[in-house]
């Protein structure tokens, strides 16, 4: 097999599993054949070319589209992912143009839907070589966004925003880390050659391998987007406090709770994503209860003093670090998310003392799943009282406090240090009888 065939594959593969089956990135590539079997840096091909794929899909199918006689859509499907992940290695990749081309129509002949086809995809891949630059100028980062997204966030934001949005998601995101004793910032960022955010995160232009870093080991950190981070903040705890953090994994707000001293219950659907949680908390030495659960019908033995509720959704949010998710979504989703959010906020609320603190959160940017979600508790949830965030609790994002004292993250943030994602928080508190 010749050099780089295999994450070529792989990439094209996975390309196809996220479109048609509506699969994660990550989950298409582990379920491609010799993927496992891979060295590292085949396998950081493979996701580097399927993560561009995505995130440059709008302006490469344009491309492609310009360059071919009938509509790309038109052609068999395994074609059309050997010429989109071709395309996007010649657009925004550096790899040499022809090993790019040879090894696409390699592949294609290897396919009985895209054999027929070896001839047109190495014409066209050598005018993308040849022209696809130029054919790119007149398009822009909001055309990666499938028309649903895009009219969304123009709706909600305005122009202005969605360009700067759009233009965030399209750069891989740097490595955020949150420390697990704030005394020692400063000697991790120094050891780690990171800068400290005005929130306190740490932040890596190059990621790698998170395990080979400093600190990583003795669990000094863990990896956690800043946006991510800060919901954890929000509520007020002590040693010896009760919290519950509903949606618990991966398990980085697990930790930060943990961090504070609080007696902690971290509650998933999934076991096998409870692992990971139960792994980093041994790695650190912090400890919680994990509980392998439905928040709709989970009762703790008594009430807590506060319940993070990282409430399912779209994660539309999360697109610099997932990119297929705009293409795995559709626009009736946020309606179905919304009524499953609104469930947990009733199931949180029972988990609370009088007087007891919620937090809640979204990794999405589709107001329906934000803004209206939280406007809705006054009215269905009377047990819930608001509990506005206040400017001097969002140390660099203070412009993201919205009027309601909500608070609304998006990657047009913090675009010059690296961006972050898209979050929307909001606090309650349980009313006394």
């Amino acid at each position: 097999m010749s050099d780089g065939l295999a994450p070529r594959r792989a990439a094209a593969l996975a390309y196809m599993a996220v479109m048609k089956q509506r699969r994660t990135l990550e989950a298409a590539l582990e379920h491609t054949p010799e993927f496992a079997a891979m060295s590292d840096r085949d396998r950081a091909f493979a996701r580097a070319i399927t993560a561009t794929t995505f995130r440059r899909l709008g302006q490469t199918r344009t491309v492609l589209n310009g360059l071919l006689s009938r509509p790309l859509h038109e052609t068999s499907e395994g074609a059309q992912a050997l010429l989109i992940t071709g395309a996007t290695q010649l657009l925004w990749m550096d790899g040499a143009p022809h090993a790019v081309v040879s090894s696409t129509v390699e592949l294609a002949d290897a396919r009985s839907d895209a054999r027929k086809l070896k001839g047109l995809i190495n014409a066209v891949l050598r005018r993308v070589d040849r022209e696809g630059r130029e054919r790119l100028k007149p398009t822009l980062p909001r055309d990666n966004l499938p028309d649903w997204l895009r009219d969304s966030w123009r709706a909600a934001y305005g122009p202005g925003t969605l360009s700067r949005m759009a233009n965030a998601i399209t750069v891989a995101p740097p490595l955020d880390l949150t420390v697990k004793d704030p005394d020692t910032r400063e000697h991790w960022a120094r050891a780690l050659d990171a800068t400290i955010l005005p929130n306190g995160s740490l932040r890596r232009d190059t990621v790698g391998d998170v395990r080979a870093l400093p600190g990583y080991r003795e669990g000094a950190w863990w990896a956690q987007d800043a946006a991510a981070a800060i919901p954890a903040t929000l509520l007020t705890l002590g040693p010896g406090s009760s919290v519950i953090d509903l949606c618990a994994a991966p398990g980085g707000k697990t930790m930060q709770l943990a961090a504070t001293g609080a007696d902690v219950t971290a509650l998933d659907l999934s076991e096998k994503r409870l692992e990971r949680v139960r792994e980093n908390l041994g790695r650190t030495g912090l400890s919680a209860t994990l509980v392998a659960g439905d928040a709709l019908t989970y009762k703790p033995a008594q009430p807590v003093d506060a319940v993070l509720l990282d409430a399912p959704c779209t994660a539309t949010g999360t697109l610099r670090r997932h990119p297929e998710a705009a293409w795995i979504k559709r626009a009736d989703d946020t309606g179905r998310m919304a009524r499953l959010q609104d469930e947990m906020i009733k199931a949180a609320a029972g988990m609370l003392k009088p007087g007891g603190q919620l937090v809640l959160c979204t990794c999405s940017l589709q107001p329906e799943e934000g803004e209206a979600l939280a406007g809705r508790v006054a009215g269905r949830h009377r047990q819930l009282k608001e509990s506005p965030i206040q400017p001097d609790e969002l140390a660099g994002v203070e412009s993201a406090l919205t009027p309601a004292g909500w608070v609304r993250l998006t990657p047009a943030l913090w675009a010059e240090q690296g961006g972050m994602d898209g979050f929307f928080i909001a606090r309650f508190i349980k009313r006394a009888g």
